[in-house]
């Protein structure tokens, strides 16, 4: 089996791929930008791999459900309740299930069984802990200092801001779920996809993986094309943490428990202490995915 380390956009998209030739892998998914939102429990992350594994998943923003009508969230701003994400009316069923499963004492692990199971996903999806782990930015805004949630920094402030620092507030004192623990040990490789390293993989990372993963073959898939992100804001968020925008500081991040690198075909040149396989890392269609994830098991065998 394989274990896959996700956060929710670049991932997703391999995930998309993987799931066409492989069926035996596990997923553990970021939890750092979890939040109550009013009376929802919002695992942004989560969601996207299960939506994405269910093929529910909405292609044009990697968020919610396709084709999803959006009633409950307008008419919730006509009665001037302040929900920031546009959340549709299917999707917020799902936030409603985990919220009152909560409420009830479930462990969010066990939400997420169940829930992938009602979806009919075969795949094994883990929220990399159950405990409480928070992704704060540290920013500079007109010379004051402030510590922002993930979605004010992202969302609301659409990542406009110097960013200092980035925080895993709480990880010291968070655990790995066993059961994906156990699910590493059986591996045969671990994945980890072409999401953002500091908010993504970050968060998972944090909690006690890192040191698990050592043991381990790893593959990571590069999210940095020269000095650009593929998507979102990797290259603000690599600065804050002192690893340049690029390939090699993606394998700087990465440095104590990568094997392979996959990187794109115009940056096979760059000098790291591991194993090169460049290709063409930009999915662009089911095609792409499914080429790259044939790839990507041809380096674990």
């Amino acid at each position: 089996m394989l274990v896959i380390l996700s956060g929710g956009t670049g991932t997703p998209k391999f995930l998309q791929g993987l799931k066409e030739v492989e069926e035996n892998f596990s997923v553990i998914v970021n939890t750092g930008e979890d939040l109550w939102l009013n009376d929802l429990y919002v695992s942004p992350d989560v969601d996207t791999v299960l939506y994405t594994l269910s093929d529910l998943i909405n292609e044009e923003c990697w968020y919610g459900i396709r084709g999803d009508s959006f009633i409950t969230h307008e008419m919730l701003k006509k009665y001037g309740v302040d929900e920031f994400l546009r959340i549709g009316d299917r999707d917020r069923a799902l936030k409603i299930h985990k919220a009152l499963l909560l409420k009830k004492g479930y462990k969010l692990s066990e939400i997420v069984d169940i829930e992938r199971r009602l979806l009919n996903i075969k795949q094994k999806v883990y929220p990399m802990t159950d405990d409480k782990v928070e992704t704060k930015i540290l920013v500079n805004i007109n010379g004051k200092i402030d510590l922002l949630k993930f979605h004010d920094f992202w969302i609301k402030r659409k990542g406009n801001v110097d960013v200092l620092d980035v925080i895993y507030e709480n990880s010291i004192y968070s655990k790995p779920l066993n059961n994906a623990v156990e699910d590493i040990k059986k591996s045969k490789a671990i994945i980890i996809g072409p999401s953002n390293p500091i908010t993504s993989i970050g968060p998972i990372l944090s909690v006690g993986y890192r040191e698990i993963l050592k043991k381990k073959k790893v593959i990571v898939i590069s999210p940095i094309v020269g000095t650009s992100p593929i998507s979102g804001p990797a290259d603000k968020l690599m600065k804050a943490k002192g690893y340049e925008s690029s390939p090699y500081g993606v394998y700087k991040f990465y440095e104590d428990i990568i094997d392979i690198f996959v990187v794109h075909n115009t940056d096979n040149n760059i000098k790291v202490d591991c194993e090169i396989y460049s290709t063409n890392i930009i999915m662009k269609n089911k095609e792409d995915k499914i080429r790259l994830a044939k790839e990507v098991l041809e380096l674990v065998k």
